[in-house]
């Protein structure tokens, strides 16, 4: 889909490598140009969470690219870039707003070497002060998105989301601004320059919560797993302690939801028998569900309203969830031989499915691809590469004593 893009990706730690991951998986030449000390997210780690000393964290968003470490800072590492800005489509970085003049990395002096490149830019709040430099990790976006306070259980303390959703969602609206700027590019032959903050994008993803607010002035409240305005629309402790989720929604699913408990009652008690009176006797009506949920086990429970097409799932542990047969059939746990050791590591799969979309390669050595990528994009020859590796404004990977 994308094979014929080059995209330079000079981003670190989560959000913006996760955009540079997605594009790979669509098919694009994804290049990691990481500073000679690598990627921080390298070490971000317990030690059982290492492979072979590169972190699960950087494992989990590396897939696909290869690797040149490079000295962004020295008049010979910016020509470098500069080189490699040339021969590709797209960049995508996540500096903080001041930092890509000083590198020569603004989208003016990019379109100076190449009028044709595509520069998508990821930065936490707004690229003005006092917000340019303001701190905007993960927490912190939530916290002021709004996100938190509609998160946890109806009168409890506000709670994240338990993956880093600002940092994850950034870097999906990153890989689409990019595509969408080559896209351009590619037509009309100028490049463009998109922004994404990480705040906008957790503003975006309220959609109708916003909406409602905007309409009604209510501020929109965290209910647990419980749907707000959709009854019944939860989760239910089983016989075996464990959860199903529930959420028969509409008066044909809520009907054949009641046949498969047996309980055709509940479809006709007034309390019951239409979406605003359930809504309004939501705690009527799950307090009986709870009480009949108790009756078998989760997996009991799952696999009988499967079977009369109730929509509804156990609540699985992330090995749960990643164990469950559809997870294998959709092709969304791979296995790779680890490049130096040949031991087998488990990875996600592709999300994308297409035509031609392959098994992404094991994520690269820091620098693992410096000599081969300045050979084959920028054309430099054996010496020049020596000497800036010589020189430290390159780092080779060396397999036999590492970085």
């Amino acid at each position: 889909m994308l094979g014929d893009f080059r995209i330079l990706d000079l981003t670190w730690v989560l959000g913006g490598p996760f955009s540079g991951q997605l594009l790979a998986q669509l098919g694009a030449e994804v290049i990691k140009v990481e500073p000679l000390e690598g990627d921080l997210s390298r070490q971000v780690s317990s030690h059982s969470t290492e492979v072979d000393g590169d972190s699960g964290f950087f494992l989990s968003v590396n897939r696909g690219k290869s690797s040149i470490a490079l000295d962004l800072k020295s008049p010979e590492g910016r020509k470098v870039i500069h080189d490699l800005v040339r021969k590709s489509d797209a960049i995508v970085y996540g500096f903080a707003p001041d930092v890509p003049a000083r590198l020569g990395l603004d989208a003016a002096s990019l379109h100076a070497v190449n009028p044709r490149i595509a520069v998508a830019q990821l930065i936490g709040l707004h690229d003005q002060p006092p917000y340019s430099a303001a701190p905007a990790f993960d927490l912190v976006v939530q916290a002021m998105s709004g996100v938190m306070s509609i998160t946890g259980e109806r009168d409890g303390a506000p709670v994240r989301v338990g993956y880093q959703a600002a940092d994850l969602v950034g870097g999906l609206y990153l890989a689409l601004a990019c595509a969408g700027a080559m896209l351009k590019s590619a037509r009309t032959g100028v490049g463009e320059h998109v922004q994404i903050s990480l705040l906008d994008c957790q503003l975006g993803m309220l959609t109708w919560q916003a909406q409602n607010y905007f309409i009604s002035g209510q501020e929109p409240r965290p209910s647990g797993a419980r749907h707000p305005v959709i009854a019944p629309s939860d989760i239910y402790r089983c016989a075996d302690g464990k959860y199903i989720a529930i959420s028969p929604t509409g008066q044909q699913f809520w009907e054949g939801f009641c046949r498969a408990l047996d309980r055709e009652d509940l479809a006709r008690d007034p309390r019951f028998d239409h979406p605003k009176r359930r809504i309004a006797n939501v705690d009527a009506l799950s307090e009986e569900l709870s009480k009949i949920f108790m009756q078998r086990t989760s997996a009991e429970w799952a696999a009988h309203l499967f079977e009369h097409r109730v929509p509804s799932a156990p609540v699985n542990s992330v090995g749960e969830a990643l164990a469950q047969p559809l997870a294998g059939i959709r092709g969304m746990v791979e296995q790779l031989a680890h490049p130096r050791t040949g031991e087998p590591v488990r990875f996600l799969g592709n999300p994308f499915k297409y035509g031609d979309a392959g098994v992404l390669a094991y994520p690269p050595g820091h620098g693992g691809s410096t000599r081969e990528i300045l050979e084959r994009v920028c054309g430099y020859d054996g010496s020049a590469i020596d000497r800036l590796i010589e020189n430290r404004v390159v780092h080779q990977y060396v397999e036999k004593g590492g970085a």
